[in-house]
């Protein structure tokens, strides 16, 4: 099949080039895509075409989407007929098939009447290039022409003439006028396509002549207050910012007097971004300051999303450029004598108030630099909340409370963001203050109120590549310090087996977290990391290990409309003889009974009637007065 493919561009350039495609077309800025299209706002591979005998299915590859027709594609496809304007970036392609309507018709003998000199709808018509709604040449073979009814999309203006290719041939062929030159090609263009390429456009414009602005108006700040000499603690000082703001409204009146600032612009609000900027974390400084956001992810200068409750949402706010993003990963990190560079491009750290910070900088990350921060709440959830949230029960609540107390050694599992840390933080809360707490954490979260902890935190190495900490160090060390409890902010590698050990051997009421998606799939977690630690260990030796030291595991989860609940507490009940696993045994379970208005999740917590083994030390410790149930 030979195919025309068509690329118009939003200035009403256009080009054209006839393929006999043996497979999909691969359309992207990429050397060794089959149409190649050289633009910032094209993909390496943007796009996938697979032409059909009667039409093409267009796939989207890229992340800024694919527009077909009206429809807009990403990560997916979809058939549309020949002619179907693709919007990629800035360009917008036609694909016409040339000839998968031709069909031999019976022809009278003798030539085939033509149209006149200067009579047809593209002008002089030469005997070898006939239009498309013309008349092809004849056959070899044959005494006449046949008639030729491929479409033509009525909005292409200057179709294309029709240059019956040779097979294999794959020559460019130009739209002609009447004057036989190029034709513009935007004219006959559909109206949202046109206006939609507008509106980028402008958008792109003015967000070019903001940054230009704002970025001058940062250069002059550096300038007036020599910021750069200025010591990094100072700028945190109360007198800087009064200082940065007159500042800045100085500038703000030259640049407005030159006319580089946009009349809708709020003035008062540009001083005070750009002040957030110099002095804090820019546009995050809202986002930090209102309680009802959780989490803050910064995908590059220009996106920032922000989840609150339990739902992801894309924000208006946007960097200056990526160099702002790299300063506020800077202002973070310095402080905790951390680094971030070319050579270490990915670094975990936290913020004064405990929120947790990860941050990634190319070449790493491939659009601009990437923050993401878990805030911590400034006044931590207790338990109660969590009953009052529906993330728990009093039933189960006072269960995990007498367990903790009792010195049982619980293991919370859970996803990403499905609040580990928080339920972590809470029951470590409920240990005796006259206990000695060691806690260790990459990045320091726990807030404990007990008087006697020691807070650990790891360390990475520095330029020689000398002086790292890590967590397993970290728990070696902390068997020295006498502890009565240890709480491990989470296992992730081989300190999972020193944690295990340290469980084991007179450190009862120790407290992990790890990721996981059930109670049984921590067991398995719990087994591949004591296996990372580089010691060449029998299965059952590991598992004998596991069903020793862990009590119970907690699993917390967040549910499908973002909420987080306590979806299964389960005790290890020991190893089967026959088949060498563990057994686990379900206390608390979550039960999903259905959906409600807006994909709410409902349920209810139930216990499974399985009473633990240890119910016996909450009597012998008075945990349970007279009369009060067990669980």
């Amino acid at each position: 099949m030979n195919v025309q493919v068509v690329v118009q561009t939003d200035d009403g350039q256009e080009r054209s080039e006839v393929f006999q495609p043996k497979g999909p077309i691969s359309i992207g800025r990429h050397p060794n895509c089959v149409l190649r299209l050289e633009s910032d706002l094209v993909s390496r591979q943007h796009a996938v075409v697979e032409v059909r005998a009667q039409s093409i299915v267009v796939e989207d590859v890229s992340t800024n989407g694919t527009l077909a027709g009206d429809r807009l594609l990403r990560r997916e496809s979809a058939e549309v007929p020949f002619g179907t304007p693709i919007v990629v970036g800035n360009f917008t392609i036609y694909l016409l098939s040339l000839d998968a309507q031709q069909q031999p018709q019976q022809q009278p003998m003798g030539p085939p009447a033509l149209p006149p000199q200067g009579t047809g709808a593209y002008g002089p018509v030469p005997m070898q290039a006939m239009p498309l709604t013309g008349m092809a040449p004849p056959l070899p073979g044959s005494s006449g022409a046949l008639p030729v009814t491929a479409a033509v999309p009525a909005h292409i203006s200057g179709a294309v003439p029709a240059i019956m290719p040779a097979p294999g041939a794959t020559g460019a062929v130009r739209a002609r006028g009447a004057n036989g030159q190029a034709t513009p090609a935007a004219k006959g263009r559909p109206k949202d396509v046109v206006a939609a390429a507008a509106e980028r456009d402008a958008a792109k414009r003015a967000r070019e002549k903001d940054v230009a602005m704002r970025r001058e108006a940062h250069k002059m700040l550096l300038e007036h207050l020599d910021l750069a000499t200025i010591d990094a603690a100072k700028l945190e000082e109360p007198s800087m910012r009064p200082k940065v703001l007159n500042a800045l409204r100085r500038i703000v009146q030259q640049l407005d007097v030159a006319q580089k600032v946009p009349q809708e612009i709020d003035r008062d609000r540009l001083i005070g971004e750009l002040s957030d900027e110099a002095l804090g974390l820019g546009p995050l400084e809202r986002f930090l300051a209102d309680p009802t956001i959780s989490e803050i992810m910064v995908v590059d200068p220009e996106t920032i999303y922000v989840e609150r409750s339990g739902k992801i949402e894309l924000s208006e706010v946007k960097f200056t450029d990526d160099e702002r993003v790299r300063a506020v990963i800077e202002r973070i990190v310095t402080p905790l004598g951390r680094r971030i560079d070319e050579s270490s491009p990915l670094v975990d750290a936290r913020l004064k108030d405990g929120s947790r910070v990860n941050a990634v900088i190319r070449p790493i990350a491939l659009r601009g630099s990437c923050i993401t921060i878990r805030k911590f709440s400034r006044t931590p959830l207790t338990l109660d909340k969590l009953v009052n949230f529906g993330a728990i029960t009093d039933r189960m609540v006072r269960f995990l409370v007498r367990s903790v107390i009792a010195k049982k050694n619980i293991v919370i599992s859970g996803g990403t963001g499905s609040g580990k840390t928080t339920l972590l933080n809470c029951l470590s809360g409920v240990i005796p203050s006259d206990e000695r707490i060691v806690t260790i954490e990459d990045a320091a979260e726990l807030q404990l109120k007990q008087p006697h902890v020691v807070s650990l935190e790891t360390r990475p190495a520095n330029l020689e590549g000398r002086g790292e900490y890590t967590i397993r160090d970290l728990v070696k060390n902390a068997l020295r310090m006498r502890p009565d409890r240890i709480v491990v902010g989470e296992c992730r590698g081989g300190e999972a087996l020193d944690m295990l050990q340290a469980m084991n051997t007179g450190h009862d009421g120790s407290l992990t977290t790890t990721h996981a998606n059930s109670p049984e799939e921590a067991i398995s977690r719990l087994e591949t990391l004591v296996l990372m630690a580089g010691l060449d260990l029998p299965q059952r030796a590991i598992r004998d290990q596991i069903a020793s030291s862990v009590h119970l595991i907690v699993q917390q989860s967040r549910l499908s409309d973002g909420s987080r609940k306590v979806t299964a507490i389960s005790e290890i009940a020991g190893i089967a003889e026959d088949t060498g696993d563990i057994e686990m045994r379900p206390i608390f379970e979550y039960v999903r009974t259905g959906t409600g208005a807006g994909g709410k999740v409902i349920g209810e917590h139930r216990a499974t009637g399985y009473l633990p083994t240890y119910l016996q030390d909450f009597i012998v410790m008075n945990l349970v007065k007279p009369g009060e149930p067990y669980l």
